[in-house]
């Protein structure tokens, strides 16, 4: 066995431990783990997702329209959100199955509001909550203040879990899976940047900075959901060929995934039955993967939780009784 691939099971394995030890009995007779490299259709084949409503962010193009397709044709109802309504429409449309589009815009809150109240209409019950749906940015911008990358990738999907999670609540096991990426370790020294988060001095880091708050938001949420049936994992998808970059003028890899591919991680977080009962996880390639001190940094995970229902305000829902401190 090459050493490389010797070092990175002992790392897998130290990782899967204390998950495994959380898990107790629940962990016996999982199903395996798929191989690096599939597909999401590959992970999902004969597995009924009759009966289950999912919700995925960012369905009109790349991981986000695979993850709905492929939940589709498994017989989920799925509903997708997409910025611009006919994209929303043309990718529901373009799937084998129930996909229902709904606007959102995770830059404007009132959008995101607006969302989960027509998301809580058609399905009172959520049994996935996919936060995928992101930007890349190749210059400084800003939204109400905030660095745009850190507004559209978490704080947006903050709210947007905080207005569903009573219907998450309310599934048989339901499950939020956070999009986040092994470039959270290229986030800015120190971690989340609490005292200048327009970005000034740092925007450079602006998508690794946010990927690190999804990380960060993923655990906290753990957290808080322990002693329930609901669950938040946060899963990386690999790097993966899609659009993300069009604005950047940065180049994929020849080794690059295919969106099927990337599509593979968030699906079987959301309903891969090997993933019942899996709380608070980071994971690549079906396995625990490595983090950066700050994405484990459970003190910076609460702070970062307080500090984004301060900048929500009034766009946040009341927190159910029984997740509260």
């Amino acid at each position: 066995m090459p050493p490389s691939i010797h070092r990175r099971r002992l790392l897998v394995a130290a990782a899967l431990s204390p998950l495994a030890a959380t898990l107790g009995a629940a962990a016996v007779d999982r199903p395996p783990a798929p191989r690096a490299g599939a597909t999401a259709d590959d992970v999902m084949r004969g597995i009924d997702l009759s009966g289950r409503n999912i919700v995925v962010t960012g369905c009109n193009s790349g991981i986000g329209f695979e993850t709905m397709r492929v939940l589709a044709a498994q017989g989920a109802h799925v509903i997708g959100t997409a910025r611009d309504a006919a994209k929303g429409r043309e990718a529901c449309g373009a799937v084998r199955g129930r996909a229902t589009p709904v606007v959102l815009e995770l830059s404007d809150l009132g959008s995101v509001v607006e969302c989960a109240r027509r998301v809580g209409e058609l399905a009172p019950r959520i049994d996935a909550l996919v936060c995928n749906a992101g930007i890349v940015l190749g210059r400084h911008e800003v939204a109400g203040g905030l660095e745009r990358q850190f507004a559209v990738n978490h704080l947006g999907h903050f709210v947007l879990a905080n207005r569903l999670i009573a219907q998450v609540l309310a599934a048989p096991q339901g499950r939020v899976v956070s999009l986040g990426s092994g470039n959270h370790r290229d986030a800015p020294p120190g971690g989340i940047q609490f005292d200048r988060l327009s970005g000034e001095g740092w925007h450079d880091r602006g998508y690794a900075h946010s990927k690190l708050a999804n990380g960060l938001f993923s655990l906290e949420l753990a957290r808080r959901l322990r002693g329930t049936r609901a669950t938040s994992n946060c899963v990386t998808p690999g790097h993966t060929r899609t659009n993300i970059l069009r604005s950047t003028g940065s180049r994929y890899a020849e080794t690059a995934r295919t969106p099927a591919q990337g599509a593979a991680m968030p699906c079987y977080a959301a309903a891969h039955p090997a993933m019942a009962g899996v709380n608070g996880a980071y994971m690549s390639d079906f396995a625990p993967a490595p983090q950066s001190p700050a994405q484990t940094d459970a003190t910076m995970a609460a702070h970062l939780w307080a500090v984004s229902e301060r900048l929500a305000g009034d766009a946040l829902a009341p927190w159910p009784a029984a997740l509260r401190d």
